[in-house]
C-alpha cells in the first residue's frame, strides 16, 4: 500500500470509533432521561438525515479541496455536536450535528482511496478500509458500553479538577467528556494525510447548479448496468444494518436480559467475523467476480431471522461471529465495484456522495419506519424478522434483475466487466 494509507485508516478508524461510542452514551442519555420508547431507534435517523440532505453539495466540496483538510473540517464539527450533547442538547439533535460532519467525511474518506491508489489495489484497500470501519463500529459500542457502565464511569466522574466545576455528574456525561478527546486524535491525524496528484474539481456555482448535478450523477450510476447493482445491493445492506445496530440492544435486553453496557459487550465479539470476513473478500475477490456474491446477502436476511431463536450468550457469541464474517464478505467487493464505476463515470467525492445519499436515505426510511412501530408497540423480535425478510427478498429480486442484465444487456456487462478486469490487475 502506498505511503499515507496507514494514515488514513488510523484517522478513519478513531473517528468512526467516537461515532460509535457516541451512540451508546446517547442511548444511555435517553434511558436516564426517561425519554419516550421512540426516540432511542430516532438516533439511527437522524444521524443519516445530513448524508440525504446535503449528498448534492457534499461530493462536489470533497473534489474541491484536498481531501485531508475535507476530513479534518468534518471531524471539527463532529466534536461540536458531541460538546453540544455533553452540555446539555438534546442527543436527536446533537446526534444529527455529528451526522452532519459524518456527511461530509464520508466521501473524502473513500474517495481518496480511488486517488491514492491504483484499481489494481482497490478491493484490497476497501478491505482493509471496511474491515477497520466495522470493526470500529462493534469496538466503538463496546467503548461506548464500557464507558457508561458502572466501573469506568464510577472512576471518570471521580475525577475533579481543581477549582473547576466541570458539571459531568452522569456516567454517559463522562463517557461523552472521553469521547471528544478521542475525535480531537482523529483530527490530528486528518492533518498528515497526504495531498495526490488528482486535480482539484471546483464546485458548480449556484445550489441549483450543483443539485442539478448531483441528479444527473445520481441517475448515471443507477443507469449503468454493474453501478445499479452494485448500488442496490450496498443501500439494502446498509439501510438494514445501519438500524440493527439499535435493534440488537433492545433485542438483548428482552431475549437476554441484557443492560446497555451488557448488550455493548456482546456487540463486541461480531468484530472477529466482520474482519475476518473482509479481510478474506480482500484476499480472494477481483472486481469483475464481486457480483458473484449475491446469494449470500439473500443468506443474510435469514440468518438474521435466527436471532429470535437463541436465548443462551453460548450460543449468540459464535452465530454473531458468521452473521458478521458474511456481512464483511458482502460489503467489501461490492463497494469496490460500485467505487470503481463511480469513479469512471463522475469522479470520487461525487460518486461516493451518490451512494452515501442512497444508503443514508435507505437507513433514514428504515429508521423512521421502526422508530414509528416502536411508538406503536412493535417489538424487537417483531423488528429483527421483519428486516430480515425485507433484506431476503429484496436481495433475491437484485439478483433476478442482474441476471436479467446478463441476459438482455449481454454486450454491455460483459464490456463493464473487461474494464474492471483489466483495471483490477
Amino acid at each position: 500500500m502506498k505511503k499515507g494509507f496507514s494514515t488514513i485508516m488510523s484517522a478513519q478508524f478513531f473517528s468512526s470509533l467516537a461515532d460509535n461510542a457516541l451512540l451508546v452514551a446517547a442511548v444511555e442519555l435517553l434511558r436516564l432521561g426517561h425519554a419516550p420508547a421512540w426516540q432511542t431507534p430516532a438516533l439511527a435517523p437522524m444521524f443519516a438525515l445530513f448524508y440525504v440532505v446535503l449528498a448534492p453539495f457534499v461530493g462536489a466540496f470533497s473534489d474541491s479541496i484536498p481531501k485531508g483538510w475535507v476530513m479534518f473540517i468534518s471531524n471539527s464539527i463532529k466534536v461540536v455536536g458531541c460538546l453540544m450533547m455533553l452540555f446539555g442538547g438534546h442527543p436527536l439533535l446533537a446526534y444529527a450535528v455529528v451526522g452532519l460532519g459524518a456527511a461530509a467525511y464520508s466521501p473524502a474518506k473513500y474517495g481518496i482511496l480511488t486517488e491514492l491508489l491504483p484499481p489494481s489495489q482497490l478491493v484490497k484497500g476497501n478491505g482493509w478500509i471496511e474491515g477497520l470501519t466495522v470493526g470500529s463500529i462493534i469496538l466503538g459500542i463496546l467503548l461506548g458500553g464500557q464507558l457508561v457502565g458502572p466501573r469506568l464511569s464510577t472512576s471518570l466522574l471521580g475525577f475533579d479538577l481543581p477549582m473547576f466545576d466541570t458539571g459531568i455528574d452522569t456516567a454517559p456525561e463522562a463517557a461523552i467528556s472521553v469521547i471528544v478527546f478521542i475525535y480531537v486524535l482523529a483530527a490530528i491525524f486528518n492533518i498528515f494525510i497526504p495531498r495526490t496528484d488528482a486535480p482539484l474539481q471546483p464546485m458548480v456555482g449556484n445550489v441549483f447548479g450543483m443539485v442539478r448535478d448531483f441528479s444527473h450523477c445520481n441517475a448515471r450510476l443507477w443507469a449503468d448496468k454493474l453501478g445499479q447493482i452494485t448500488l442496490a445491493t450496498t443501500t439494502v445492506l446498509w439501510g438494514i444494518f445501519g438500524n440493527l445496530r439499535l435493534i440488537v440492544f433492545a433485542w438483548a435486553a428482552a431475549a437476554l436480559g441484557y443492560t446497555t453496557t451488557q448488550a455493548s459487550s456482546l456487540a463486541g465479539v461480531v468484530i472477529v467475523g466482520s474482519v475476518i470476513g473482509a479481510v478474506s473478500a480482500a484476499s480472494l475477490m477481483r472486481l469483475d467476480k464481486a457480483t458473484r456474491v449475491l446469494p449470500l446477502a439473500i443468506a443474510v436476511g435469514f440468518l438474521m431471522i435466527g436471532l429470535n431463536v437463541i436465548t443462551n450468550v453460548w450460543v449468540a457469541a459464535p452465530f454473531l461471529v458468521v452473521l458478521g464474517a458474511l456481512c464483511g464478505f458482502l460489503i467489501v467487493p461490492m463497494n469496490a465495484l460500485l467505487q470503481h464505476r463511480g469513479h469512471n463515470l463522475m469522479g470520487a467525492g461525487r460518486s461516493i456522495a451518490v451512494q452515501n445519499f442512497n444508503e443514508q436515505a435507505c437507513i433514514l426510511g428504515v429508521g423512521a419506519l421502526y422508530s414509528g412501530l416502536t411508538k406503536f408497540g412493535l417489538s424487537a423480535f417483531v423488528a429483527i424478522a421483519t428486516f430480515g425478510l425485507l433484506t431476503a427478498g429484496t436481495m433475491e429480486m437484485v439478483r433476478r434483475w442482474h441476471a436479467r442484465n446478463c441476459v438482455q444487456h449481454a454486450d454491455e456487462v460483459e464490456r463493464l466487466l473487461a474494464i474492471a478486469r483489466s483495471d483490477g490487475h
